[in-house]
């Protein structure tokens, strides 16, 4: 995820400070991953030494002085250009998975075992976002039916593979 995108865009809403975007981003987007404050101000410094931020105001308290950011008109440019340009699709050619079952299948071991343990972890993490789905908000609906559909993608590829590890195994130690 590009977080400094994201602060930058949480900004639009007008100024903070970083805890406020802290609060922000991990009500949005992070309940699986939520930010480090070391991560916050180190983006933020980051956005303000690149004109994309600037502090709007500092606040005396307690602690150390507190900071309010407000997002530039670069800032705003910033966001729509990355709002605007596509990702580049995932491809996954070269993943961990298929890379343990050449390595199972290479060294002499049970890839149709690693493939079993596999889609047991696959199903068990498809009944947990399945569960968090139906209890969730329309977003938290979204993001894990973005996460189901690619685990359903790996259950496919790992049904596959089941069933051409004779052949692979061949090619393998051809």
């Amino acid at each position: 995820m590009a977080i400094g995108h994201t602060l930058l865009g949480l900004l639009e809403s007008g100024p903070r400070h970083g805890y406020d975007l802290k609060r922000a981003f991990d009500a949005r987007f992070g309940q699986d991953r939520p930010l480090h404050y070391g991560q916050v101000y180190a983006t933020l410094s980051r956005l303000l030494k690149n004109g994309l931020v600037e502090v709007d105001g500092v606040e005396a308290g307690a602690g150390p002085e507190r900071k309010r950011y407000a997002i530039t008109d670069a800032g705003i440019t910033d966001v729509t250009q990355w709002l605007a340009r596509p990702e580049k699709p995932e491809p996954y050619l070269q993943s961990v998975l298929h890379t343990k079952v050449v390595m199972a299948l290479l060294t002499g071991r049970d890839a149709t075992e690693l493939l079993d343990s596999q889609r047991t972890e696959h199903l068990r993490l498809m009944r947990g976002l399945t569960e968090r789905k139906h209890t969730g908000d329309l977003a938290d609906q979204l993001i894990c039916d973005h996460a189901l559909f690619h685990l359903e993608a790996d259950l496919r590829w790992l049904e596959l593979t089941a069933t051409r590890l004779d052949k692979l195994a061949e090619t393998v130690r051809g």
